[in-house]
């Protein structure tokens, strides 16, 4: 059964060559006609792992092409989630099933309550890549920069689906996770904790070393909604687990860090957002917590990006 990809950025070029390469059938979905002339005339994706360059003639096809969809890998921003399968919707074949690989939380649900007919499947990935700029045919260059892992689970249904094997015959390390929710808070968690730090100091990751003490107490708030939202898992050692990952990506910048530099909006909304949002509904009150969000809303409007 083929796959289909929607969300042609890093991330989703990257499944693509990778299930392309393991002989699984695969169709990018692109948003226009212009965007899928161009990539045919790139003639496939370019996948670049340890330095070594290989091409793969994934076919692409427009969200308006008539085939049904039966399996798609939803990669595009959280956003723009809600609305690119408000789009796809039609194409959907009975017992679709969809995986979500969004930052945060919040569009994962907005995508369900559209396509109440399919089977949702969340993911959270640690793994990275990037698009080779430098390339004449960068847009279409994937570079695999970051071995990871991809973790997938229903929150209604914690049967694994067959199509795993697809994963593995792919080379996609994974693995299927119960409580998957609890894994997207603890994820979210950690960006609460680093990601609107590093846009408001202006650094790298490695620099938030010098905020220890508002650091720390952005994990005691978030540690206290984890608890109060039933994911005690998800809080456990999350000072520690920051800490390490601030060393771990000292010479990095953020996602949000990127977004923001490169003039892009932000997930604003689906991290520190949905969090402060939670809160909210919880009736508990984080201080430090509302108090990042709206520095962060004030500094992303200052700069003239979407503060939602």
């Amino acid at each position: 059964m083929s796959w289909h990809i929607l969300g042609a950025g890093s991330l989703g070029c990257l499944w693509a060559a990778r299930l392309a390469r393991g002989g699984v059938p695969v169709q990018l979905i692109l948003r226009d006609s212009a965007r899928l002339d161009a990539y045919r005339c790139a003639g496939g994706l370019t996948l670049v792992e340890q330095g070594r360059a290989q091409r793969y003639a994934v076919p692409g096809q427009t969200a308006d092409d008539p085939q049904p969809i039966r399996r798609l890998l939803l990669a595009c921003k959280a956003y723009d989630a809600e609305s690119a399968i408000t789009g796809l919707a039609p194409r959907l074949a009975p017992g679709a099933e969809l995986v979500l690989l969004q930052n945060g939380l919040g569009s994962q649900e907005a995508v369900a309550a559209r396509v109440p007919q399919a089977r949702c499947i969340f993911a959270s990935s640690t793994e990275g890549a990037f698009r080779d700029g430098t390339a004449a045919e960068g847009e279409w260059r994937v570079v695999f920069a970051g071995q990871g892992h991809t973790w997938l689970g229903d929150p209604l249904d914690d049967q694994p689906p067959p199509w795993l094997a697809d994963l593995e015959r792919s080379g996609i390390p994974h693995q299927w996770s119960p409580d998957i929710l609890s894994r997207l808070w603890r994820k979210l968690a950690l960006n609460c904790a680093i990601n609107p730090l590093s846009v408001l100091y202006a650094c790298r990751n490695g620099g938030l070393s010098d905020h220890p003490e508002e650091v720390a107490t952005l994990c005691t708030e978030l540690c206290q909604l984890l608890h109060s939202c039933g994911q005690p898992a998800a809080a456990l050692d999350l000072h520690a687990d920051v800490q390490r990952v601030i060393q771990a990506t000292a010479a990095n910048y953020s996602s949000m860090h990127q977004d923001v530099a490169r003039g892009r909006r932000t997930e604003i909304a689906y991290l520190l957002g949905h969090a402060c949002a939670t809160a909210q509904r919880q009736r508990l009150v984080l201080p430090h917590l509302a108090a990042l969000h709206e520095r962060l809303v004030q500094y992303l409007e200052a700069h003239g990006l979407p503060s939602h």
